[in-house]
């Protein structure tokens, strides 16, 4: 129904700044809710931040609020989210995920999932 494509991860100093972006196919962006997940070598995916169909209602990790910023352009079909004050513990590959149906901040709840994109931050 729809595909994501992550974009915008790499390498970054600890204390810097970066922005995923996540594109979506299809034609009803606005009718998904969105997620955005990560997960380190070895250790569970887990948790970054939610952001439901028309952006009125936003969830992060307790850990990343006030440095992580979820947001989406349902004309443009895209979720982003900005990443300030990066820590080494910050590195991960990023996945971009979407549901329909009822809001939820839980991970088995996302049906689709991107391919995800690396965020290194160098100590």
């Amino acid at each position: 129904q729809v595909q994501l494509v992550e974009s915008g991860g790499g390498l970054v100093q600890a204390g810097g700044s970066l922005r995923l972006s996540c594109a979506a196919s299809g034609r009803t962006f606005t009718s998904y809710h969105m997620g955005w997940f990560r997960q380190a070598p070895g250790k569970e995916r887990e948790f970054v931040a939610t952001i439901n169909w028309s952006g009125a209602t936003t969830n992060y990790a307790e850990s990343l609020k006030g440095r992580f910023t979820i947001s989406r352009d349902n004309a443009k079909n895209t979720v982003f989210l900005q990443m300030n004050s990066l820590k080494p513990e910050d590195t991960a590959v990023y996945y971009c995920a979407a549901k329909t149906g009822s809001y939820s901040l839980k991970i088995d709840d996302y049906r689709y999932w991107g391919q995800g994109t690396q965020v290194t931050v160098s100590s």
